[in-house]
């Protein structure tokens, strides 16, 4: 396994992104239709403000529900909050040239799975654990073979 390989190896470059003028139901949409759990919430600059996770999302909603009546609570909430009030404000970030290791520590210690990726103050990727643990399972079958 390469210790020292940068996180710019593993991240993800084709970013979806809220901004804090969007609205609640955007958010579940874009959850929904890419398949992802986080959301970096930017300005108008590719600044990071904040990030959004589904977890977040569903700690305010019933997001799986298919009930009529639940569906008019979600509407209710949705409309009551912000993405600002709900996203986690200043994120801790990471540059693209940190070792894949670092960020792993990083995950390990703390009780979020994603970090925005940042170089010259402007958003250029993000990270999961996802993200790692496709890695780590590359790196077995290539030391394996």
């Amino acid at each position: 396994m390469k210790r020292l390989e940068p996180v710019s190896k593993i991240m993800s470059t084709k970013l979806v992104t809220l901004k804090l003028s969007d609205d609640l139901y955007k958010a579940e949409r874009l959850f929904k239709d890419f398949h992802i759990r986080h959301i970096p919430v930017v300005d108008t600059k590719k600044h990071i403000i904040g990030m959004l996770s589904l977890s977040d999302l569903r700690r305010i909603s019933f997001l799986d529900s298919y009930d009529a009546d639940e569906i008019k609570i979600d509407n209710a909430i949705y409309d009551m909050l912000s993405i600002e009030q709900i996203m986690v404000k200043n994120p801790i970030k990471v540059t693209s040239n940190i070792t894949i290791k670092s960020v792993a520590e990083i995950l390990a210690k703390n009780e979020f799975h994603a970090l925005p990726v940042v170089d010259l103050d402007e958003l250029v990727g993000i990270v999961t654990t996802t993200d790692l643990l496709k890695y780590l399972l590359e790196q077995y079958e290539l030391e394996k073979a």
